[in-house]
């Protein structure tokens, strides 16, 4: 005959044993198998070819310097997956501030004196923002046409072409993907 202790002690291993196998195994497995057969692509990282190479993620945003191109939104992180977020910096901090100014000077500067959208200016909370607003976009468009010899007007066409909805058509605001946007001006270019 066994004692209460030893019955309570062996239901709670068998329940362990039991939700282990299915919380730590059968569960994982089937949102893996899940992700691996409808979603396969975000499963993979989303990431973007070009002529068979693997140039990014359209889900990470990345630092585009050459002015023939549109300029990502601002990386409290420089764009490294590892150490991803914010500032952690309050709004009237002296350091925002000063990081502030000086995003706005350099927009101005680059853009015929043209004050840059607030997220030209600010990081995004992740460091990792691949969309910027399609204000910020066509702010950039006399600049990328300029560098790009081309006329203005199809650079304007690319962005609106790129410019993604509302999720659901009500959620979030409009985007534009930065990457796609400057694959797709690099095809354009001849590039």
């Amino acid at each position: 005959m066994s004692s209460p202790l030893t019955r309570q002690v062996g239901a709670a291993a068998r329940m362990l044993l039991a939700l282990t196998l299915l919380l730590g195994v059968l569960y994982p497995a089937a949102i893996w198998g899940i992700g691996r057969l409808g979603l396969s692509s975000q499963a993979d990282g989303s990431r973007v070819q070009r002529a068979g190479v693997v140039v990014g993620s359209s889900l990470l945003g990345q630092n585009f310097t050459d002015e023939r191109h549109f300029q990502s939104r601002p990386s409290a992180s420089s764009y490294a997956g590892d150490v991803s977020g914010g500032t952690n910096l309050y709004a009237s901090s002296d350091e925002q501030r000063k990081a502030l100014a000086e995003r706005s000077r350099g927009y101005a500067n680059a853009h015929g004196g043209v004050q840059g959208p607030a997220d030209a200016l600010t990081a995004s909370a992740s460091g990792l923002d691949p969309h910027i607003s399609p204000s910020n976009a066509l702010a950039q468009a006399p600049r990328v046409a300029a560098a790009n010899g081309l006329d203005e007007g199809i650079v304007v066409e690319l962005v609106h072409q790129h410019t993604q909805g509302r999720t659901l058509g009500f959620l979030g605001e409009p985007r534009v993907n930065v990457l796609e946007l400057n694959l797709a001006l690099d095809r354009r270019a001849g590039r």
